[in-house]
């Protein structure tokens, strides 16, 4: 197992849980969201960190930025009932083509 791999899903995982709490922070009048925003926006920011010590930087914050986009992209229109569009739906995906264009070649 490539733990390189692991770290990175990690700091997506943590990138995307800070857009959520940002959402539900309001505008930092929520405190405890408000919290959570800067931890794991850290926590996400750490994991990068690590994972650049052996990848590209070009492909690890490709992937780590786009399939955070990808995900609260999913997010907002699953929970937050943001609009669902053929326009958005070819968008993510081709957001994920670019992620994969970037791997293969």
């Amino acid at each position: 197992m490539n733990w390189n791999w692991v770290i990175l899903g990690l700091g997506i995982v943590f990138e995307v849980l800070g857009t959520i709490c940002m959402k539900l922070a309001d505008g930092f009048t929520k405190l405890v969201p408000s919290v959570f925003v800067f931890l794991f926006y850290g926590l996400s920011l750490v994991s990068l960190v690590f994972v650049l010590k052996k990848m590209e930087v070009s492909i690890a914050y490709a992937i780590w930025a786009s399939l955070g986009i990808v995900l609260i992209a999913i997010i907002g229109m699953v929970f937050y009932k943001e609009p669902v569009s053929v326009a958005r739906i070819i968008s993510i995906l081709l957001i994920i083509a670019g992620i994969f264009g970037l791997e293969l070649f």
